[in-house]
């Protein structure tokens, strides 16, 4: 012991345990008082010779706190544990089993309440944000299964990726990466990472003559058979067309038959009768 530092010597004797002597001077102060440290203090200078030497005033009223949170004061009384018909002690299981759940009270929390009301909120909103934005949506998004593409009497034409399609419904669509901010009818970031594509990085557009032209709008160009769009220029794109965008590859399908009944109508109205 001589060759231990002191510092480790106080620590091993402050966790020397009570012996009775001192927990029951402890509980000459009763549950009920409010001691402070100069009680305890008082206590220790009085008994010197029933406290271990190494006892302070914290330490006893960190002890009697400990008595006094177990019910183990001379002055608390211990509530018996519940038995059953046989007087035997209930088991956790057996008291759960007595118990009735509707004569449970039902205890409601009002914050839960309010947080509860305000993601109903957000969400109600969130609904009609989607509401109103599906009249917007032009393109059709369906899954790549593989076959040829069928196309209907509705669709114009069809860019066609590796994972899906888009079916392009109306004479002009955007291309571009959709945010929360801005919506555009062909979000490429469905296809593959579209973290390089511009929020608007091109449009197609079908003419009058039946013909469709991509416009370039992003910073990066985009490929149309291998030939660079860059951005403010426009391009003519026919069937088969091969359109690379930041990596992703497309291809541009035209519905002729579709195509040839708008020129129809086109001459139609051009015609003087």
């Amino acid at each position: 012991m001589r060759n231990i530092h002191p510092d480790l010597v106080a620590a091993v004797q402050q966790q020397a345990l009570y012996s009775t002597a001192e927990e029951e001077l402890l509980g000459t102060l009763t549950s009920t008082s409010l001691p402070d440290l100069d009680m305890f203090q008082e206590l220790l200078d009085q008994n010197p010779h029933i406290f271990y030497p190494s006892r302070t005033a914290k330490a006893l009223m960190t002890h009697w706190q400990l008595l006094k949170q177990y019910q183990l004061l001379p002055d608390q009384t211990v509530s018996p544990l519940p038995k059953g018909k046989d007087d035997k002690i209930l088991s956790f299981s057996d008291a759960e089993e007595t118990m009735n759940d509707s004569e449970l009270p039902d205890f409601k929390e009002e914050g839960t309440e309010i947080e509860m009301q305000l993601a109903d909120r957000i969400e109600k909103k969130n609904i009609k944000i989607l509401e109103s934005a599906l009249s917007r949506w032009q393109v059709l998004v369906q899954s790549v299964a593989g076959g040829n593409v069928e196309l209907d009497k509705t669709t114009l034409a069809v860019l066609r990726g590796r994972l899906v399609r888009y079916l392009m419904r109306s004479r002009e669509i955007s291309v571009g990466r959709s945010t929360r901010d801005h919506i555009v009818d062909v979000d490429l970031s469905l296809e593959g990472p579209a973290a390089k594509i511009s929020r608007k990085q091109a449009s197609i557009r079908l003419r009058n003559s039946g013909d469709f032209f991509m416009s370039s709008e992003g910073k990066r160009p985009i490929f149309v058979d291998g030939r660079p769009i860059l951005q403010g220029n426009k391009a003519k794109i026919n069937h088969n067309s091969i359109i690379e965008i930041a990596g992703l590859r497309f291809v541009f399908l035209i519905n002729h038959e579709l195509i040839n009944a708008i020129r129809q109508e086109a001459v139609k109205v051009t015609i003087p009768t």
